[in-house]
């Protein structure tokens, strides 16, 4: 009867640490906190959802961007006419963001709003007008049912430094951890770690861009253009400068305007930097209106401009290198128009419109980038093609961007080389990004991380040791402690069995 009853204890305690076990392994539902930015850049605005595991926010590469969401329509400075209508033409994205974070979530979901360069433009053009813009924005997202926690302007260096800590998050050079990314992109980002601690940013919009590193000198000669952050316990000094006016956009609105000033006919304009058989007619007032080119504006004796393309990317490219002042520098180095540039230092990361422009020329490589020499004579070959053949070849691109696609790949080039100084030698050191695992590279997350202060200033406390290796060490001990009790109890309580045998 005793074993009987031992044996159904022993088989009762059996299936409990069997349930235990079990209950204890089963895996925890999922405790994801979401956030959204909206990045309103001059041509469009974007909506970004991330996602992150609420336990981890502190942790490096937890923050995955799962929805964008390009809104239709010109970017939120475009409204200027009729600002009313700014605010209501994000509708749609927040109903798509609404559907993407679960209902129950949408209360504490904070959404940003920041706006860049276009709007930058139209606070200096007319302030009433930018102003009247974000009060409609922050109407509609103040409507939304997220956590509204502002729309703004924000700074070209803010822009530079934000797009910055977004990619070198993403790499994993805060805590030099490799992020995981999909196939292809691992060699791509072990080559960015090894070259140097931190990746440099390349940032090209619409209406300005953005150059960001750390340099390996220290200098005091522009200390408006150096930035202080401190990240994960290490001290980073960063160099950062935005070119208004040097977005693609506004170059192209830049170089037309010069061309103009220069040209001897009377109403028509040959372009190099269009095809060959493309034709484009523009209004005066339209190119003079904004703060990039409202300096160069004159009396002509006509309304309109027609733009016939020529197709001559040499001669595009003298035109572009006009628009870069490399004449006068008052510091040691400069980049353009008397701007302090150190020595470019590390890898650097190029991503928006250096990254869609070289992507339709097929210019980007995973694996490795490619030679300067055959950037440019692909681009070259490219603004070489007639319009009539070029167009039905990219049916379904915009015209528009189509058209601009010569010029905006040999501005790239000048920018980089004329304006940067950028050579065949170090080159190799610029990667084109569209995305960095799943999210996109660009100035958004790193806005985020910073408002929710998610990258702490300080390396997160971790105990010691992990939950498991606590429990086993736990378990070990707790055995041997009973093993040396026993061991004692039979040293000085011996059965009479074995005093019988010693004696």
């Amino acid at each position: 009867q005793i074993l009987v009853i031992l044996g159904f204890l022993s088989t009762l305690a059996v299936i409990a640490l069997i349930a235990v076990a079990v209950t204890q392994n089963q895996p925890l539902p999922k405790n994801i906190k979401y956030g959204i930015v909206l990045d309103a850049g001059s041509s469009h605005t974007n909506l970004y959802v991330y996602e992150w595991p609420a336990e981890k926010e502190n942790d490096t590469g937890v923050v995955q961007q799962v929805e964008v969401c390009k809104v239709e329509g010109p970017g939120i400075s475009g409204y200027s006419h009729d600002t009313e209508k700014a605010g209501p033409s994000l509708a749609q994205c927040l109903e798509q963001a609404k559907e993407v974070i679960p209902s129950k979530q949408h209360q504490e979901t904070p959404v940003y709003l920041g706006a860049t360069a276009g709007m930058r433009l139209l606070s200096l053009e007319n302030k009433n007008a930018a102003d009247k813009v974000l009060s409609s924005v922050e109407k509609t997202l103040r409507s939304a049912p997220f956590n509204f926690q502002g729309a703004r302007i924000i700074s070209g260096q803010e822009e530079g430094a934000y797009g910055w800590i977004t990619i070198n998050y993403l790499l994993g050079n805060f805590k030099q951890v490799l992020y995981q990314c999909q196939s292809g992109w691992t060699k791509l980002l072990h080559s960015l770690k090894s070259q140097s601690e931190t990746s440099g940013a390349l940032d090209l919009g619409g209406a300005s861009t953005q150059i960001t590193f750390v340099p390996n000198e220290l200098s005091p000669e522009s200390p408006e253009n150096l930035l202080y952050f401190r990240l994960y316990g290490k001290d980073y000094l960063v160099y950062t400068h935005s070119f208004l006016c040097y977005g693609k956009d506004q170059a192209l609105q830049q170089k037309l305007a010069e061309d103009l000033q220069a040209s001897t006919s009377n109403n028509s304009l040959l372009d190099p930097c269009f095809h060959q058989g493309y034709q484009r007619t523009i209004n005066i007032s339209d190119l003079f209106k904004n703060p990039c080119t409202s300096a160069k504006k004159k009396q002509f004796p006509f309304s309109q401009l027609y733009i016939q393309g020529e197709g001559d990317y040499q001669k595009c490219r003298r035109n572009i290198q006009k628009l870069f002042n490399k004449t006068n520098c008052p510091y040691s180095s400069c980049s353009f128009n008397g701007i302090y540039l150190p020595p470019l230092q590390g890898d650097f990361g190029a991503f928006s419109a250096f990254y869609f422009v070289m992507n339709f020329l097929n210019l980007t490589s995973e694996q490795s980038p490619v030679a300067l020499d055959k950037v440019t004579s692909t681009i070259e070959s490219f603004c070489a093609r007639p319009w009539h053949e070029v167009k039905p070849a990219y049916h379904q691109i915009k015209e528009k961007y189509l058209s601009e696609y010569c010029f905006s790949g040999a501005y790239i080039l000048s920018l980089l080389e004329n304006g940067y100084e950028f050579t065949e030698k170090n080159w190799q050191r610029i990667h084109f990004l569209g995305k960095i695992g799943s999210s996109d590279a660009g100035w958004t997350l790193g806005y985020m991380l910073n408002l929710t202060n998610m990258i702490p200033a300080e390396e997160p406390a971790v105990p010691p040791l992990s939950h498991g290796s606590y429990v086993g060490l736990m378990v070990l001990c707790s055995l041997v402690l009973v093993a040396v009790l026993l061991f004692a109890w039979l040293l000085f309580h011996k059965p009479k069995c074995l005093q019988k045998g010693i004696v």
